[in-house]
C-alpha cells in the first residue's frame, strides 16, 4: 500500500449558500430484512457525517436511531426515524426503516417520499424474505438502489452468493462496483473496479472508517478484477450510445464517464450497483455514502411532480423546484401531547413557518406553525424549508399519513399511499374502569401514527378491539400503552381478523315503510349485489333512470350500503370485493326522506347476505430457515397447520422451506420452531391474500 487517503466531509458552513439547491440533495431510505444490519449502517452514517460523536450499537441499546424503548430492548427497529446530515457538499435525509413484517407500514410510507434506497443484505444470507417485500415496495414506487452486502467478515459470508441471490430472487441486474479481497476474517478491502485501485481498510479505525489504504491492485486479483470490470463497463455503456462506441471501439472509458452511464442505468431502474462491507467493523460504509451521492437521484432529476385537481381526474404537475406553487406529503404522523409531529416531503415551492395550505382531502385550511428538522430524537427549529426536502411540522389539527397540502389558491392532490390489511385482532380493556377515556385518547393517538393499527367497539359485545399486522405488532402496541402511556390494560387472546364474501348475486327488493300518525318513512329500492373479484374494496352504480328514486337520496342509499359492507352486518366481519347496482324503486312527496332510503339501503344489504356468506381467512407467505436435519418435521409440522409447500431451497447448509398458511394456524409458531429445531430455526411471513375457509373449518372458528 503506497498512501493513506482521508476524505473529509465539508463543513456545513462552505456551502450555505447552497444548501436549497435541490441538485445537492438526496432523500434516501435504509432497507432490508430484519437483523441485516441498517440501523447499524445509519449509525455509522451519521458517526462519519458528524451528526454523533460516538456509535450506539443496535445489541447494546443505546443505537441514536432506536430511540424507542421497545426498539432498544427488543434491538429492532420498530418506527422509522428520519435524520439529515451531509457529506461531501450535500445533504442528505436518511430514513433508517423496521425489517419486520409486521412494521412494514412503515416502509411503506417512507418509500413514497424518497428518491432512492440503500438495500442492506447479509452478506452470509443474501436476500431474505423481508428483503423481497421491501424490494417490491420500491418497485411500485420507482425508487432506484444501491445495494451494500454487510457482514462480510461473518462466518459464512459469500459476495458472490449474495449477489446471485439479488439477481435469482429479485430478478434484479447487480452489477458490484467492488470486488471484495477476502471474507470472514480475512475480508481485508476490495478492488475499486471504477478506478482499478485496491482499497484496504485500515483495521481499528479510530475515525469510524473515514481513512483507507490505497494502492495497486494484488497481482493475485488482477485477473478476476478485469472479468468484474468488464460486466462494470458493460453496464456503464449499455443505455448511452456514445459510451457504447467507445466501448464496442476498445477505448478506455474515463471515471466520469463511467459513473454517468451506470448512474443513467441506476436511475433508469436497469442495474443496481452493489458494493460490500462490515458496518460494525467500520468497513466500507463512506463508500456507500459516496455511491449514493454518484448514482442515486437528487428531487430535481425525478421530473415534474404528478397529481389531480381535488375531487376531480384531471391530472396536473408541479416542478420539483422552488420557483413554482408548494405542494408537499404528510408521510408519518407522532401524536404528542403538545401537538402532532407531522413529518412531511416538500415536493414543489417552499414550505414557510407561518403560511397557511389547503388540505383538498379535507378542503380545510392548516397553519404552519412550528418547523423542524429531526435528528432522530432532537429537533432544530426552522424558518423554511425548500423543495426536495425533508422535515416536520409540529401542531397540524386535521392532516393524517398521505395527506397532501398545498397552496390554496393552486391546488393539487398528490398521490395517495396504500397500507396493508390488518390481520390479526385482539381484545383491550383498561385494569382500571376510570381509564376508559385515557384509554381511548391513547388509542386515537396511536391509530393516527400507524395506519395498519385499528380499533372499533364490537356493538354485539361492548369489547374494545384492536388490530394489527401481527401479533409482534400488536404486542408492541399494548405494550406501548401499558409502559410509554403509563395506563394499565387486559388483553384477550388474539383472533384472526377474518373477511366475508357474498356467494353468489342477489337481486333485492328493499320495503321501508312505516305509518304511525303524522309524517311517515317511505323508500323502496332494488338491488343488485354481488361479489366482484375485479373491485379493491365497495364499489356503488348508480342506476337510476327516469326518476325512480330522486337523485337527493341516492346517496343516501350509497352510504347505507358502503356502511354495511365495512360494519359486516350482525357478524362485524368486513366484506372485500363488493359491488351494488341500485337500478329502481319508489319514492313518496311527502313521507320520503335521506333516513328513510338509508334504512333501506341497510335492509337491502341484509336481505343479500342472510345464507349467501363465505367466511375468508388471511394466508400467509412463510419461510422458514432451518438447518437440513431439521427439515422434516418443520415441514411435518406446517402441513399439520393447513400449510402448503411450495418450495424448499437450498442455501449453503441451511434449508428454506417456503409455504402458505393460514395465520389462524400460525399463532405461538414461533415457540413451537424454536422447539422442534433446538433454538436454530427462524421464519418470517407476510400477508399473501385472503382465501375461501373450507365449510368444516369455518364453522369450528365461528364457533370459538
Amino acid at each position: 500500500m503506497s498512501t493513506t487517503v482521508e476524505k473529509k466531509n465539508v463543513s456545513p458552513r462552505q456551502f450555505a449558500a447552497k444548501k436549497n439547491d435541490p441538485s445537492l440533495k438526496r432523500n434516501i431510505g435504509i432497507m432490508a430484512h430484519i437483523d441485516a444490519g441498517k440501523t447499524t449502517v445509519t449509525e455509522r452514517v451519521l458517526f462519519l457525517t458528524g451528526m454523533v460523536h460516538k456509535t450506539g450499537e443496535v445489541h447494546d441499546g443505546d443505537a441514536t436511531m432506536d430511540f424507542l424503548e421497545e426498539e432498544q430492548k427488543r434491538g429492532i427497529t420498530i418506527q422509522s426515524a428520519a435524520t439529515t446530515c451531509e457529506w461531501n457538499n450535500h445533504v442528505i435525509n436518511i430514513i433508517d426503516t423496521p425489517g419486520h413484517v409486521d412494521f412494514t407500514v412503515e416502509v411503506e410510507r417512507s418509500l413514497r417520499v424518497l428518491d432512492g434506497a440503500v438495500a442492506v443484505f447479509d452478506g452470509k444470507q443474501g436476500v431474505e424474505a423481508q428483503s423481497e417485500t421491501v424490494w417490491r415496495q420500491a418497485d411500485r414506487y420507482g425508487v432506484p438502489r444501491i445495494c451494500f452486502i454487510n457482514k462480510m467478515d461473518k462466518i459464512g459470508a459469500n459476495f458472490e452468493f449474495s449477489v446471485g441471490t439479488i439477481r435469482d430472487r429479485l430478478g434484479a441486474n447487480p452489477v458490484p462496483i467492488q470486488l471484495p479481497i477476502g471474507a470472514e476474517k480475512e475480508f481485508a478491502g476490495f478492488v475499486d473496479l471504477i478506478r482499478m485501485k485496491y482499497v484496504e481498510f485500515i483495521d481499528d479505525s479510530t475515525d469510524g472508517g473515514r481513512s483507507y489504504l490505497e494502492g495497486e491492485i494484488p497481482e493475485e486479483h488482477k485477473e478476476a478484477a478485469e472479468a468484474a470490470r468488464h460486466n462494470l463497463l458493460e453496464a456503464a455503456a449499455t443505455g448511452d450510445e456514445d459510451l457504447m462506441n467507445k466501448y464496442l471501439e476498445g477505448e478506455e472509458l474515463t471515471e466520469e464517464e463511467i459513473i454517468k452511464g451506470l448512474r443513467a442505468e441506476t436511475l433508469a431502474m436497469n442495474c443496481v450497483p452493489v458494493l460490500a462491507g462490515s458496518a460494525l467493523k467500520d468497513k466500507g460504509v463512506r463508500f456507500v455514502l459516496d455511491a449514493a451521492l454518484d448514482f442515486l437521484p437528487a428531487p430535481a432529476e425525478l421530473g415534474d411532480v404528478e397529481g389531480t385537481l381535488p375531487r376531480k381526474e384531471e391530472k396536473i404537475t408541479r416542478k420539483p423546484t422552488t420557483d413554482d406553487y408548494v405542494s408537499l406529503m404528510a408521510f408519518k404522523t407522532v401524536a404528542e401531547p403538545t401537538g402532532d409531529m407531522t413529518f412531511v416531503r416538500v415536493y414543489s415551492g417552499t414550505l414557510e413557518k407561518g403560511s397557511k395550505l389547503q388540505n383538498p382531502r379535507t378542503g380545510k385550511t392548516e397553519r404552519i406553525g412550528r418547523l423542524v428538522r429531526v435528528h432522530a430524537n432532537k429537533r432544530e427549529a426552522v424558518d423554511s424549508v425548500p423543495a426536495g426536502d425533508i422535515a416536520a411540522i409540529i401542531g397540524l389539527k386535521n392532516t393524517v399519513t398521505g395527506d397532501t397540502l398545498c397552496d390554496d389558491d393552486h391546488p393539487i392532490q398528490l398521490m395517495k399511499m396504500s397500507f396493508p390489511e390488518s390481520v390479526i385482532s385482539m381484545s383491550l380493556e383498561p385494569e382500571k374502569a376510570t381509564d376508559r377515556d385515557k384509554l381511548s385518547e391513547i388509542i386515537g393517538r396511536m391509530m393516527r401514527e400507524d395506519p395498519t393499527f385499528k380499533a372499533f367497539t364490537n356493538e354485539a359485545t361492548g369489547d374494545l378491539i384492536i388490530s394489527g399486522m401481527g401479533e409482534l405488532h400488536l404486542e408492541i402496541m399494548v405494550n406501548r400503552i401499558k409502559n410509554d402511556h403509563k395506563c394499565d390494560v387486559r388483553t384477550g387472546r388474539p383472533k384472526v381478523a377474518f373477511k366475508q364474501r357474498i356467494k353468489k348475486q342477489i337481486d333485492t327488493q328493499a320495503r321501508h315503510i312505516r305509518q304511525s300518525g303524522g309524517s311517515g318513512q317511505y323508500a323502496v329500492i332494488s338491488v343488485v349485489i354481488e361479489y366482484d373479484p375485479e373491485v379493491s374494496g365497495f364499489e356503488f352504480v348508480d342506476g337510476i333512470k327516469g326518476g325512480a328514486v330522486p337523485r337527493e337520496y341516492i346517496p343516501s342509499v350509497a352510504s347505507a350500503l358502503e356502511e354495511m359492507f365495512t360494519t359486516g352486518g350482525n357478524t362485524g366481519i368486513p366484506f372485500v370485493s363488493t359491488k351494488a347496482r341500485l337500478y329502481d324503486g319508489k319514492s313518496h312527496d311527502v313521507d320520503s326522506s335521506e333516513m328513510a332510503f338509508r334504512a333501506a339501503g341497510n335492509l337491502a344489504f341484509r336481505q343479500s347476505i342472510e345464507n349467501n356468506t363465505v367466511l375468508l381467512e388471511p394466508i400467509m407467505k412463510v419461510e422458514v430457515s432451518v438447518p437440513e436435519e431439521f427439515v422434516g418435521s418443520v415441514v411435518g409440522d406446517l402441513n399439520s397447520r393447513r400449510g402448503e409447500i411450495a418450495e424448499i431451497e437450498h442455501q449453503g447448509d441451511i434449508r428454506l422451506v417456503h409455504a402458505m398458511v393460514p395465520i389462524a394456524e400460525m399463532f405461538a409458531y414461533s415457540s413451537a420452531l424454536r422447539g422442534s429445531t433446538q433454538g436454530r430455526g427462524q421464519f418470517s411471513m407476510e400477508l399473501s391474500e385472503y382465501r375461501d375457509v373450507p365449510a368444516g373449518i369455518a364453522a369450528k372458528l365461528m364457533g370459538e
